[in-house]
């Protein structure tokens, strides 16, 4: 089934105590955005993720657990008994600073309609692929290297190189790839050489050439032991009313101009609806470096501003948010994030919590976010801070050095 152009999108974001859902409706199929938040009993939150499965038909085609490893087999069992058999990339994540004894959330991408395919790559299930009238998409999770005894640079290279043949198999490939999740092992040791990685995997591709995908670079250790563990999301334009575009972000410098391999925000634009992948957001002035620090309230509250001016400058708020990620150095001062919210009467909104460490030493808080609005034809949104990619012979970047940042 395809969607037709005149049919328009619908979002309706749910919230209870112990979960929040966003979903997005049109005519090829529906998408939910599902974070379920661990209570007294942490397993009750894969529970509560089971009843909805159940009670909407949705499938589940992609999951996030944040939590300590030490809960994997009893966590996936969990899983399994609440949602039924396993068809789904599950990418589990303990934060560096984290003891590992708690679990915090879970969030799923699942979705309806026939639109829709697993992918398997070498007999496991990688991701998905679905698409409609104007565009394909791919989502891979818990992708991680095949060899975990090798150096973290070799590792790296394999994922990447990974990344590119799995799309291969689905008709896309690295330069259709609009946002990418990197949960890398002890970061602060090692975040510099992976970014050169990725550097020099993006020159060798043309990366720099067309679009740079918004990222995020967070310490975590995975069950499988490996130096990191990745996710990505793949737009593929069908016809010529999909825009996929970088976004500025008002309050800071782009990532590139401190030789870092990220966008701040990606922009996916369909006739029907508009949705922003803000990448991992965190203290950072314009100049590219740390501000507010060893005060992380003033650090959340710099983050959150930055984060509200790019969704104020295509027209969104913080209500259009679907899906998103605080990580906090020390999870104690999740209280500090609370309150922010509640003196500025925000909206609830769909946040997971992690414990983790931050891609840089002097960071102590960090988020990122999916936002969706529905587009409205009568409205032209000025581009004021949309820098689009340019149709034929874009200037090259070089990025060679070392690099900061997602």
């Amino acid at each position: 089934m395809q969607q037709s152009s005149k049919e328009s999108a619908s979002v309706k974001i749910v919230s209870t105590d112990g979960m929040d859902v966003a979903s997005l409706s049109r005519a090829c199929c529906s998408k939910h955005f599902i974070t379920s938040h661990a209570s007294s009993d942490p397993f009750e939150m894969f529970a509560r993720l089971g009843e909805y499965v159940r009670a909407n038909k949705v499938a589940i085609f992609q999951q996030y657990v944040f939590g300590g490893c030490q809960h994997y087999d009893s966590g996936m069992k969990a899983i399994e008994k609440a949602c039924g058999e396993i068809k789904w990339p599950i990418t589990w994540l303990q934060g560096d600073g984290c003891n590992g004894e708690d679990l915090t959330a879970t969030q799923a991408y699942a979705i309806t309609g026939d639109c829709y395919k697993p992918i398997v790559f070498e007999g496991k299930v990688a991701g998905a692929v679905y698409e409609d009238e104007h565009a394909r998409y791919c989502l891979i999770g818990d992708l991680l290297p095949d060899d975990v005894t090798v150096s973290r640079e070799k590792q790296t290279r394999n994922v990447f190189e990974k990344m590119n043949r799995i799309l291969k198999t689905v008709g896309m490939d690295f330069l259709n790839v609009v946002r990418t999740w990197m949960y890398l092992e002890k970061l602060l040791e090692w975040y510099d050489e992976f970014n050169t990685v990725r550097t020099t995997f993006f020159e060798e591709l043309g990366v720099f050439d067309n679009l740079v995908p918004a990222s995020t670079g967070i310490g975590v250790a995975n069950p499988a032991g490996a130096a990191l563990v990745t996710d990505l999301f793949a737009v593929k334009p069908k016809t010529g009313h999909v825009k996929i575009s970088e976004v500025e972000s008002p309050l800071q410098c782009s990532a590139t101009d401190y030789r870092s391999s990220f966008s701040r925000a990606i922009e996916v634009a369909l006739p029907d609806h508009r949705t922003i992948y803000v990448s991992g957001t965190a203290s950072i002035e314009p100049s590219g470096k740390t501000i507010h620090i060893d005060d992380v309230k003033k650090q959340i509250g710099l983050t959150m501003e930055v984060a509200e001016a790019i969704l104020k400058g295509r027209d969104m708020g913080w209500e259009d948010t679907v899906r998103a990620i605080a990580y906090f150095k020390d999870i104690k001062d999740v209280p500090l994030f609370t309150k922010y919210c509640k003196d500025r009467n925000l909206p609830k909104m769909p946040f997971a919590l992690s414990h983790s460490d931050v891609c840089r030493d002097d960071l102590l808080f960090e988020i990122e976010l999916d936002a969706i609005k529905k587009s409205n034809p009568n409205s032209v949104h000025p581009a004021r801070n949309i820098k689009a990619l340019p149709v034929c012979k874009p200037a090259k970047r070089a990025i060679k050095d070392k690099t900061l940042g997602q």
